[in-house]
């Protein structure tokens, strides 16, 4: 679908610090309307610097109070207010983009999974189900191409004070606990791709801990050990810690082994004892997948698409594994998905 066959729609985004300025160039950029809302007045300055601002507001109840102006909500603030955020948007008759996770906490994720109806819009935000190779992973894994699947590796380590150089780490939400920050919660993105590679684990052992000398309230690492009937065990390393910054996924079957690497950003096979692969390159812009997801939400909104890629069942499925990986950490022992209940 061409950026001019879509029809004009006016989007709100609620908190506008990078990733709420980034979903609101994306969407201006597809022909939509912007309006910003946050309780920092030099956030929407900065905003409105980026792109031209319909509307601006420094509460949500102001900005619901012109609901009938707007045709969806992105949902970018902190974690802790994305449940309320995204309730008061769908009371409102609204679809909703909601950045990932849903909640820092599985009993307020469960609320809004019983509020969403059958007639609701609402788009979750783990971008990477839209990265060009992490799709292609997906399918190759789906195909067959290495066989039984019997272990999968998940890493992400990246510096906290690298990810927004603009700002002191210790002021951005990943540094605080009460907002929803953290290692395990903020690259669930990894906890989510296991789950759309290989469906939930029965059960699962986890390290949930500070480590670092960082100056924050919440975890900096996290490893998990996660089961799977069949003979299929994943491990999922996690950090905020780590220079140079590494991301790969890597998928070892009967037949082969598959790894998706993330710089450079290439899929490779190989299958015999030699050290040879088969590669395949993208040549890509960490921007696509946002872009992607900003062009499903539209035909959500616009009724051109009924289901979302990924959607607040998913969120729920992602935060009762969290709240395992919690649970092993307290407990120090193996929980079973089981003993989590939703």
């Amino acid at each position: 679908m061409g950026f001019a066959e879509m029809a004009k729609q006016h989007i709100l985004v609620i908190g506008c610090g990078s990733v709420g300025r980034r979903h609101a160039r994306n969407f201006h950029s597809l022909g939509c309307d912007i309006s910003g809302m946050d309780p920092r007045d030099e956030r929407l300055n900065q905003l409105a610097g980026e792109v031209p601002l319909q509307l601006r507001f420094t509460s949500l109840e102001s900005a619901l109070e012109n609901a009938a102006a707007f045709t969806g909500i992105g949902v970018c603030s902190p974690p802790n207010a994305h449940v309320a955020q995204s309730i008061a948007a769908l009371d409102a008759g609204l679809p909703v983009l909601l950045e990932k996770p849903v909640s820092p906490e599985l009993q307020d994720t469960l609320t809004l999974f019983k509020r969403v109806k059958e007639s609701d819009k609402l788009l979750l935000g783990y971008t990477y189900r839209w990265w060009e190779p992490v799709r292609r992973l997906k399918q190759l894994i789906d195909s067959g191409k290495v066989g039984a699947l019997r272990r999968a590796r998940f890493l992400m380590s990246a510096h906290l004070a690298d990810w927004h150089p603009w700002e002191s780490y210790q002021s951005f939400f990943m540094a605080s606990r009460e907002m929803g920050g953290g290692a395990l919660l903020d690259e669930s993105h990894f906890i989510d791709l296991m789950i759309w590679f290989f469906g939930k684990p029965e059960r699962l052992f986890a390290r949930v801990e500070k480590i670092s000398n960082l100056e924050i309230t919440t975890d900096d690492f996290v490893e998990i050990s996660a089961i799977y009937p069949g003979g299929l065990r994943v491990s999922i390393q996690l950090d905020l810690i780590g220079r140079p910054h590494q991301k790969e996924i890597a998928v070892v079957g009967e037949n082969g082994t598959i790894q998706c690497r993330f710089d450079p950003n290439e899929i490779r096979f190989g299958a015999g004892p030699e050290q040879q692969w088969e590669t395949e390159s993208f040549v890509i812009d960490r921007n696509d997948m946002f872009m992607a997801v900003a062009r499903e939400f539209v035909e959500l909104v616009e009724g051109k698409r009924l289901l979302p890629g990924c959607g607040i069942r998913d969120g729920l499925n992602v935060l009762q594994v969290i709240e395992a990986c919690r649970e092993s950490q307290r407990a120090s022992r193996e929980i079973a998905l089981s003993e989590v209940a939703v």
